[in-house]
């Protein structure tokens, strides 16, 4: 393979939900011909190694940085702030590169990278791994965090001017993060000042695409001042064809072996599967994952339920819900994966017709992707307005649970709930259907997302003969 020349430096927020996506990214950059290389803590090189594997070493380098060691207890906000020591090592190692890259795609946690960027006299693009919607949501949200705090009511409805057909949510769903916002702490103050800082950036990459928030896209556009906004997503490809073992293995290997799980849906009827997963970073309480486990049990259906074992201290551990006897139960139609899954395996299996999810953004697309109804539960972060995206916006799930880490369902209704997503035939279904088929029209040549991709890299080329 040949390559064009152009370096790009990818800098992810060191967890795995925005790490992936942005490998997802980088995988369609290396085919496009540029360089890359990516900054990557210790602990999360484990993560490169299935994109690593199926690309030449002349194509992707890595830059490992250790972050500073925070005390227990840090807030987010002071975990963001700590990303900016990194500032320092980047500017050395980029006046010491024989060939330095040209641009700097970093998360839209890292706003600072923006002012990095300008005193390298390189272009810094603000990569997305969630939404245009989600993005619009957040921009408001902190441009206005002292007037929505000022009430101490977190039912109070919250206006969103700048989003088409100006929604309203109550305060709880939207300022998960910033209700923690302190005026004036030095730590909090960073983190807001970074979402500033990626409007100003010269380009914003999401992983999305018209087909899904067409409008949205273009009130960013909007708000940004010009056109450098590009949706190229998903960055997870759409056509079973075209899904490679690097797909497969993104993440990392699943605790139970992908035949394994295969051959244990392969016994099961077209549609007739629920596959049930919160991520990789909420875990539900004891009661919450009673309600779930007697649901799953009481509703009939099929299921494969990947769930965390939460470590010691924390408040509820799965030994005393998933006991053996329960197992021995739901034997015949329950799959219980504690771990890590092959998610994008499962949920593409002719069996699987069903996705109760977190409403992570990964999730989503990967839910799209593969054509199966979503129920959905958030649990913190942008995950209610995600939630809001798929139920009100677009209509293709259903609300399944609401209120967070710790509201409980009711296991009859869920249960209702879950034998009627299988059993029954709601709108929601063709509407995903529907969904499906012109996002998967957006990857393929002439495409929204494939034009936007091919634009996106064509001006990335542009920058090796560009002064700043």
């Amino acid at each position: 393979m040949a390559f064009s020349g152009a370096q790009v430096l990818l800098f992810p927020f060191p967890t795995a939900g925005h790490i992936i996506p942005l490998l997802d990214l980088a995988n369609h950059l290396i085919n496009h011909h540029l360089k890359l290389t990516i900054l990557v803590t210790p602990q999360n090189l484990p993560l490169l190694e299935p994109i690593r594997a199926i690309h030449p070493s002349d194509s992707i380098q890595t830059l490992c940085l250790s972050f500073p060691q925070l005390p227990a207890g840090s807030s987010f906000a002071a975990r963001v702030r700590a990303t900016s020591e990194l500032y320092d090592p980047i500017v050395d190692w980029f006046r010491t590169h024989p060939s330095p890259p040209v641009a700097i795609i970093s998360d839209f946690f890292l706003g600072w990278t923006h002012k990095l960027a300008c005193r390298l006299g390189v272009r810094r693009i603000a990569f997305w791994p969630s939404g245009a919607f989600t993005c619009l949501v957040i921009s408001h949200t902190w441009s206005n965090v002292e007037e929505i705090l000022s009430t101490t009511n977190e039912n109070s409805l919250i206006t969103f001017t700048n989003i088409p057909n100006t929604p309203e949510y109550p305060r709880w769903k939207v300022s998960t993060l910033s209700s923690q916002y302190k005026k004036g702490d030095p730590d909090w103050e960073f983190l807001r000042g970074g979402y500033f800082e990626n409007m100003k950036s010269w380009g914003v990459v999401f992983n999305s695409c018209r087909e899904i928030e067409g409008v949205f896209i273009d009130r960013v556009k909007k708000e940004m001042g010009h056109d450098r906004v590009w949706a190229v997503g998903p960055l997870l490809p759409l056509d079973n064809n075209l899904v490679g073992p690097y797909y497969f293995q993104r993440g990392g290997s699943s605790v139970m072996p992908r035949d394994e799980v295969m051959t244990w849906l392969d016994d099961k009827a077209d549609d007739s599967v629920v596959y049930v997963s919160f991520g990789s970073r909420a875990m539900l309480t004891r009661q919450q994952a009673d309600a779930l486990a007697t649901a799953l049990e009481c509703s009939g259906v099929n299921f494969v339920w990947c769930l965390r074992i939460q470590e010691e201290g924390h408040v509820a551990g799965y030994k005393d819900v998933i006991t053996k006897e329960y197992e021995n139960r739901v034997a015949n139609r329950g799959l219980i994966i504690k771990g890590w899954a092959p998610q994008v395996a499962i949920l593409r299996h002719r069996a699987v017709s069903v996705f109760l999810t977190h409403c992570g953004w990964n999730s989503i697309l990967e839910g799209i992707s593969s054509k199966v109804l979503m129920l959905t539960w958030p649990m913190g972060a942008d995950q209610f307005i995600s939630a809001e995206l798929l139920v009100n916006e677009l209509n293709v799930g259903i609300r399944a649970c609401e209120g967070g880490c710790q509201v409980v369902p009711d296991s009859v209704e869920l249960a209702h709930i879950l034998s009627e997503s299988i059993t029954g035939a709601p709108p929601q279904k063709e509407r995903m259907s529907k969904l499906h088929d012109s996002v998967l029209e957006a990857l393929q040549k002439g495409g929204s997302s494939s034009q936007d991709l091919d634009a996106f890299v064509k001006q990335i080329g542009q920058l090796q003969n560009e002064t700043i």
